[in-house]
């Protein structure tokens, strides 16, 4: 990937005033309940700050004692959350866009295209939080007769139609009502693919999305799952945590009684071929980003000396064997993993109401 070019003066402008007024005001107030059943039997599961843009801000991470259900509390407001994707894509360095990429890899979308081939041959597909299109255009080998189009909250989804990857870009929220009114019935398959937990209302999400479908049309889900063991291993180096972006983890019965009582059927759940081996090597570049010496970013009032560069350089260089161990380890020991408590996501497939 091209180097990203140093923030401009007003770039750093903008985000200085910005923080002159603190971080507090990105959260809404604390919860004293728990958003899916309403319990108020809540226990903090991690405190962490932003572990990957390093943003300024601390993250607490609940979890409810009744449904096991895990949300970001005090969660970000819209402006929060506008403020901490801000520049999200633009200022990873190349092994953290790496290690948060290896859930978009080919190889994985066609997998999870090929996950719906017993069940249905759809004509009309919609990708729900499709980023630059990369699953549409490697399910289009699996599904060749099928149009995909794609949505997403940024203009990346337009690049997606511009580069022939999805045939109809729908930039905005599915839960928006113009949005749901445009789209209402008009596809057999909507897809999510760590989509769910970035939404401030995953119900919202889902009921939305069985608006698009026709009827007898599939959902396909895919989250990150709150029970794999690595999250209880790793504490806040645990990628799938994802603070301050995802702001529910939802354990796999909580969605499936969810999908039941909105009148679905479940086809099959999956939680073996959704793993992704990237937890100890996230891990890894979690903790040495830590250490590392900060590269430039707009939210920092000036850029690092050349001298701070230079050892950057160094240590990042010395790091990658060390990164590229951890790597081959989450990779050797997967066959295994996928098949215990150490999963790290699931895989739901529903049928909406015929």
């Amino acid at each position: 990937m091209p180097p990203t070019p140093p923030p401009t003066d007003d770039h750093r402008a903008a985000y200085a005033a910005e923080l002159a007024r603190g971080t507090d005001r990105f959260h809404e107030p604390r919860r004293e309940d728990c958003p899916w059943c309403g319990s108020n039997r809540l226990r903090t599961r991690l405190r962490t700050p932003d572990l990957v843009q390093r943003k300024p801000g601390t993250f607490v991470v609940d979890e409810c004692g009744d449904c096991a259900h895990a949300f970001q509390n005090p969660r970000l407001t819209a402006e929060g959350l506008a403020f901490y994707q801000r520049d999200f894509h633009e200022t990873l360095d190349s092994v953290t866009d790496r290690l948060l990429g290896a859930r978009g890899s080919s190889g994985r979308h066609r997998a999870a295209a090929r996950a719906l081939l017993p069940y249905a041959e759809p004509e009309s597909w919609l990708d729900v939080g499709t980023g630059h299109g990369y699953f549409p255009a490697a399910a289009k080998e699996v599904h060749p007769y099928t149009s995909f189009d794609g949505l997403d909250a940024t203009r990346r989804v337009e690049k997606a139609r511009a580069a022939g990857r999805v045939e109809e870009a729908h930039r905005g929220r599915l839960g928006d009502p113009r949005i749901t009114a445009r789209l209402r019935a008009r596809y057999d398959v909507v897809s999510m693919f760590h989509h769910l937990e970035h939404t401030p209302d995953p119900r919202e999400e889902l009921r939305a999305a069985l608006v698009a479908l026709r009827p007898g049309g599939h959902l396909l889900v895919e989250v990150p799952d709150p029970d794999c063991a690595f999250g209880a291993l790793l504490g806040k180096w645990w990628v799938s945590y994802g603070q301050p972006r995802h702001l529910h983890l939802m354990p796999l019965p909580n969605l499936l009684g969810e999908l039941e009582s909105l009148g679905c059927e479940i086809v099959t759940t999956d939680r073996r071929e959704p793993h992704i081996p990237y937890d100890l090597a996230g891990a890894l570049a979690l903790a040495l980003g830590r250490v590392l010496p900060d590269l430039d970013a707009p939210w920092r009032p000036a850029p690092p000396t050349s001298t701070r560069r230079r050892l950057h350089t160094v240590l990042t260089a010395a790091a990658a064997p060390l990164l590229a161990s951890a790597s081959a380890l989450d990779h050797a020991f997967a066959p295994l993993l996928r098949r215990t408590r150490f999963s790290n996501a699931y895989r739901i497939i529903a049928r909406s109401r015929a």
